[in-house]
């Protein structure tokens, strides 16, 4: 019978049939999946795959290195079994709850079950609720926007997240399965109102939303029930269909393939990308964007970027042998000619304002009302100056703005935001003077309860015409560099009722794309197989998982991309990866398979065939010759 070691096993009376093979995984009458430590091959062992034989003395003394990885060890092993994703390790909490047991000293056991699911769930929901309470305060001093994040499960069920914004940070209130009541414009205006009965309807100054008709409709009712609540879509959403318009028109299209027949080559031709990346200052060509339109412009930009490098590629002595393959002729023909790359600079150009402005309102993180009418105002002259104010080429893209502007973004809270931000209103020579931004203050101020009318008017007055204290040299040098909010909460103390006004709606965000979602524990929590009980406990754990999500994500640093980002592969695909054709092989690519293993593609295309039948000057026509489409207010106004 061999000798027990009665430094790491101590007998239990329930597992005394166990026999000495096992001894080693039993500690105190439970079972370490670890094993022991000093049975178990160290980082310095010699003999690996042997465990280390210890005397009937004790266990190996480890060294501080050697149980810095045992115990590092141990929580690996964990995450394995448990299935833990690796990001968790960067979530604060992490390192806190190590930190916490550390201090507890030797001894100290982790929470059963029991008490994750029931006790310590209903003391952690407590905690976060006085979280999100400490923001109520400060909802009813600057007001806060209702964020409605809708989306589509696996399930094709219709759910609806609700979170409140506010300038301190966002609060996630309830998610919601709204299947049977989307297509019913009524019944979604109810729940809205429900939501703002939740926060209190003299807090909510802004309502923003998808842009469905629905939505839309129920929108509309909401500001008929609450006139002092204003409703308008998502900005980042408009801009991402603004951006998408463009990038299908026919001449973008164009120049966008020519520019994937480019990156397919050089990623999927290993000595290709290793000679580019030898060279002195080069970049990796694709990087995804917000979307898959947004990074067509991006990659766009760093392929123009990257021009000198690629035409180099293509004249060299290294390029020669993909000569004889007409994918590498096609390539090079592309790459040398200059009417690609100066298209491909003006596509660019001509979102740029767009993509400024979505990146902008898709922070997050700083209110931005105050900034989407002066960037699509901003957006639409910088396209006319670039085409020079000739109408025929600038006419097909702010034709796109305009269409999108009158039916999803002229709001009055957009237009009234932009006159209040001092940024704007005193830079006279920029400062939009349609009729309808003044015409959407007042209306604003119409629809005001919390505040005097005729005196809001009067003090309008003063911070037009920078009476008082907006006259200080102080108010003009700050007007830049500090929150249009926190401008006016120094600056407006003689106007105290605009001064109130104006810091409730500049404290608002424009989009709901702050919204963070975790779509295993949404869909979980609106599955029909679970009892009350479980539902409500299911319900906390959602409501504590995204509030602590929300209320730490400041102070997380952002990730740099993944090379392996499965989020963003959808959306670079269409420049990196070819599209899967059977096809019969062809004798001249076949010679060149023993050094690289390129597809066939008998369909490439070059520059010069997709230019064949341009005659114009290939940014636009002149067919349509309705003046009206540039204006945003004033019909017979064709600037701004």
């Amino acid at each position: 019978m061999p000798q027990k070691r009665t430094s790491r096993w101590i007998d239990d009376d329930n597992d005394s049939s166990r026999d000495d093979s096992d001894s080693s995984q039993w500690i105190d009458g439970d079972y370490d999946p670890i094993g022991d430590i000093s049975s178990r091959p160290s980082a310095s062992s010699k003999g690996k795959g042997k465990a280390v034989k210890t005397d009937i003395q004790g266990p190996k003394q480890l060294t501080i290195k050697e149980k810095w990885h045992d115990t590092d060890m141990a929580i690996a092993m964990w995450f394995y079994d448990a299935g833990i994703p690796f990001s968790a390790v960067n979530s604060p909490y992490f390192q806190a709850a190590v930190d916490k047991i550390v201090s507890m000293g030797h001894g100290y056991k982790a929470p059963p079950y029991h008490a994750l699911r029931v006790n310590l769930l209903r003391d952690a929901k407590t905690q976060v609720t006085l979280l999100v309470d400490s923001l109520r305060q400060h909802w009813t001093e600057c007001g806060c926007t209702i964020m409605v994040d809708g989306w589509i499960d696996s399930s094709q069920r219709q759910l609806i997240n609700f979170l409140v914004y506010c300038s301190r940070g966002l609060s996630f209130i309830k998610s919601v399965d709204a299947s049977n009541i989307l297509t019913d414009a009524e019944n979604l205006c109810n729940l809205f109102g429900e939501i703002v009965e939740i926060v209190g309807p003299n807090n909510v100054v802004h309502v923003v939303t998808d842009n469905g008709a629905n939505y839309k409709a129920a929108g509309k009712k909401l500001s008929e029930k609450y006139p002092t609540i204003q409703w308008s879509p998502c900005v980042v959403q408009c801009i991402n269909l603004i951006i998408k318009d463009i990038a299908e028109m026919p001449k973008v299209r164009d120049i966008a393939f020519l520019a994937s027949r480019i990156t397919l080559f050089v990623y999927n031709h290993k000595s290709v990308l290793n000679w580019l990346r030898k060279r002195s200052g080069w970049r990796e060509i694709v990087r995804p964007g917000a979307t898959r339109f947004a990074t067509t412009f991006i990659a766009l930009k760093s392929l123009h970027d990257q021009k000198h490098d690629l035409q180099a590629l293509v004249v060299s002595d290294e390029f020669k042998k993909y000569m004889r393959m007409p994918r590498g002729a096609a390539v090079r023909q592309i790459v040398l000619d200059e009417l690609f790359w100066s298209r491909s600079l003006i596509f660019v150009k001509i979102v740029t304002p767009m993509l400024r402005l979505l990146r902008i309102c898709g922070s997050g993180e700083k209110p931005t009302i105050g900034y989407v009418y002066e960037g699509m105002y901003r957006a639409r002259n910088d396209i006319k100056e670039l085409f020079k104010s000739k109408k025929s080429l600038y006419k097909p893209y702010t034709s796109i703005i305009k269409k999108r502007w009158d039916r999803m973004l002229r709001q009055n809270l957009h237009a009234a935001a932009y006159w209040l931000n001092p940024v704007f209103q005193y830079d006279k020579t920029n400062l939009c003077q349609k009729p309808e931004v003044m015409k959407a203050v007042m209306n604003i101020i119409d629809n005001q309860k919390l505040y005097s009318k005729q005196k809001l008017v009067k003090e309008t007055q003063k911070f037009q015409q920078r009476l008082g204290g907006f006259s200080r040299d102080l108010a003009i040098d700050n007007c830049k560099s500090l929150r249009p909010d926190q401008w006016w909460s120094l600056f407006g103390y003689e106007v105290q009722n605009l001064q109130k006004l104006a810091v409730r709606i500049l404290s608002q965000t424009a989009s709901s794309s702050g919204c963070e979602r975790n779509w295993g524990v949404f869909e979980r929590l609106h599955t029909k197989k679970r009892n009350k009980l479980e539902h409500q406990r299911l319900n906390d754990l959602v409501y504590i998982h995204y509030n602590l999500g929300l209320q730490n994500r400041s102070t997380i640093e952002k990730k740099t991309l993944d090379p392996i980002d499965y989020e963003s592969i959808d959306k670079t695909e269409f420049w990196i990866c070819e599209d899967e054709h059977e096809k019969e092989l062809d004798m001249d690519e076949l010679e060149n398979m023993l050094e690289e293993h390129p597809r066939l593609d008998d369909s490439s295309t070059s520059v010069s065939k997709v230019n064949e039948d341009d005659d114009d000057d290939g940014y636009g026509n002149d067919d349509d010759d309705d003046d009206n489409e540039d204006d945003y207010g004033n019909e017979n106004d064709e600037d701004y």
